[in-house]
């Protein structure tokens, strides 16, 4: 594939987000319907989904996530430009296609490389689990989430958050933790789009 410019290097990227904002969006109206569908609370509802309406709808979302990972890695084929740019999108778009994240908002900004952004969130988190606004299963899957995310971002985290990291982690989550350990290179980056960690749950 043919270098790219900085400035197309740039539109690029600013495309894939958007598309990914999209999709991202796509998700968590999803959530928010069944969160409020398990408590009757529609009227704060885009629209009322049944419980088949909910999975169809979610699984054609994690579909057109596929594709655009599919997309993602036609691109960055053979381009170490697009690689250290677009690569850590991919590992978060890898993250949700197997359902090791599920937090939408936590896959943006791991796509996104925003450290920061998911440092105050998970103190946001903190704070409202204390006072008793967030339920603890999940408190403990979103911050699960955030220092896997963190940590392939190449954050380090306290030994508190490994010991809570190794202790709560699903066993999906532990899987794509073993497929992207020591990703970095473009083949390692391009080898995870042929495990069993790309593929949408059956």
């Amino acid at each position: 594939m043919a270098s790219r410019g900085p400035s197309e290097t740039s539109k690029l990227r600013q495309n894939m987000e958007e598309q990914l904002d999209r999709l991202m969006q796509q998700l968590q109206d999803l959530e928010e319907c069944s969160y409020m569908h398990k408590f009757d609370y529609f009227f704060n509802c885009r629209e009322e989904l049944e419980e088949e309406e909910y999975e169809e709808t979610k699984k054609e979302t994690l579909e057109q996530l596929s594709e655009f990972n599919e997309s993602l890695k036609k691109l960055m084929s053979g381009n170490m430009t697009l690689v250290d740019e677009l690569g850590g999108m991919q590992l978060a778009i890898q993250a949700a296609i197997s359902q090791a994240f599920k937090t939408p908002e936590v896959i943006r900004l791991f796509a996104k490389k925003q450290p920061g952004q998911l440092r105050t969130r998970l103190a946001e988190m903190d704070r409202d689990m204390m006072v008793g606004k967030l339920p603890r299963d999940v408190y403990t899957q979103q911050k699960v989430e955030i220092l896997t995310a963190l940590r392939k971002l190449g954050e380090k985290l306290t030994t508190e958050d490994e010991a809570f990291l190794a202790a709560n982690a699903s066993a999906t989550l532990s899987h794509f933790e073993k497929v992207t350990a020591s990703l970095g290179s473009e083949d390692k980056i391009m080898a995870l789009a042929s495990s069993g960690v790309g593929k949408t749950p059956t």
